[in-house]
């Protein structure tokens, strides 16, 4: 499997430079990934799953072991009780909350299910087998919105330093630089 490119789409406009973001992906939200064959495929679990298989990168274990088994119940629990949280329906214009009545229902959503995660972090550095693996990819997205956020971690000492471990690796250093300034909180 091999990267090409890398397209921002405009979240506020659902363009990208390629045009209308609907045109390419229907759901109209993102992440999308074009596979080899031209087909797009959507939702962060599938599409991490995927890297993981068409790459060979260790970020998924062999199919239907309990390590495996234990990689996906991640997955649908950051999908499901975490990153749809993320999103509130007082929010203007981005991705992220932007006003104070969607950040105080993004918080109080949010927040509990973080204090499951924490627990799970409470002897170890990843999620599963303590390895890197691909929820750990994408728990680090759900981190780093609570830093976009200016949610303080500081409750969470397990998953802040999770978040402070992921941020000192080359490979996120270089996402976060690619990624740039986080968009405006203003409405």
């Amino acid at each position: 499997m091999q990267f090409i490119t890398v397209t921002p789409v405009n979240l506020d406009t659902h363009t990208t430079s390629l045009g209308d973001y609907h045109q390419l992906n229907q759901k109209n939200y993102v992440p999308a990934l074009q596979t080899e064959s031209g087909d797009f495929m959507t939702e962060c679990a599938v599409i991490l799953e995927y890297i993981s298989h068409q790459s060979q990168l260790p970020l998924m274990a062999d199919y239907a072991t309990e390590q495996y088994w234990q990689q996906r119940m991640w997955l649908n629990y950051i999908t499901t009780e975490l990153h749809k949280n993320f999103i509130s329906p007082f929010r203007k214009g981005n991705w992220l909350p932007n006003t104070p009545e969607s950040q105080d229902l993004v918080h109080s959503r949010v927040f509990p299910r973080i204090a499951y995660v924490e627990k799970a972090l409470a002897d170890q550095s990843f999620l599963v087998a303590n390895q890197f693996s691909a929820p750990d990819a994408y728990l680090f997205v759900m981190t780093n919105w609570c830093q976009r956020l200016a949610f303080s971690l500081a409750d969470f000492p397990n998953l802040d330093r999770f978040d402070q471990h992921m941020r000192q690796d080359p490979a996120v250093q270089s996402v976060l630089k690619q990624e740039g300034k986080p968009h405006s909180l203003k409405a």
